[in-house]
């Protein structure tokens, strides 16, 4: 999906031989991430680990989700998701419903299908188990 990395200013070192160095994205947050699904689904990767380890790549940012469709998502891999902002409504398959507010953690597991629902809108910010934009 959505890549915001071009909207968020980033320091990050060159690779070289010597120290592997940190990635810094100042205020990643406030950028609104890129519509991915019908009219009010939002998601963009900040960073990935791709280069780094392109065979076990994980990558991170977040999702807005507005008030309107519900999103359906089927997992093809493992993620975890920090409410930090607004609230959602998320359920699962197995029945389980939870009203998510900032401070919440939820995992994902692969092959999960999840509900996300919001009366106003929600932003959660998540580190999955795949390459840059391929949510």
């Amino acid at each position: 999906m959505g890549s915001i990395i071009s909207k968020v200013k980033s320091t990050t070192a060159p690779a070289t031989t010597g120290p592997v160095a940190m990635s810094y994205y100042a205020k990643a947050q406030t950028v609104k991430p890129p519509l991915i699904a019908n009219e009010n689904a939002f998601l963009g990767d900040v960073s990935s680990s791709e280069k780094l380890d392109p065979a076990k790549p994980i990558s991170a940012g977040f999702y807005r989700l507005e008030k309107g469709t519900p999103l359906v998502y089927e997992y093809t891999y493992h993620e975890m998701k920090v409410i930090v902002e607004g609230s959602f409504d998320i359920s699962d398959e197995a029945g389980n419903k939870v009203h998510a507010v900032p401070g919440d953690v939820f995992y994902f597991p692969k092959g999960s299908k999840i509900t996300f629902t919001t009366d106003d809108y929600g932003l959660g910010f998540y580190c999955g188990q795949r390459a840059r934009d391929t949510a």
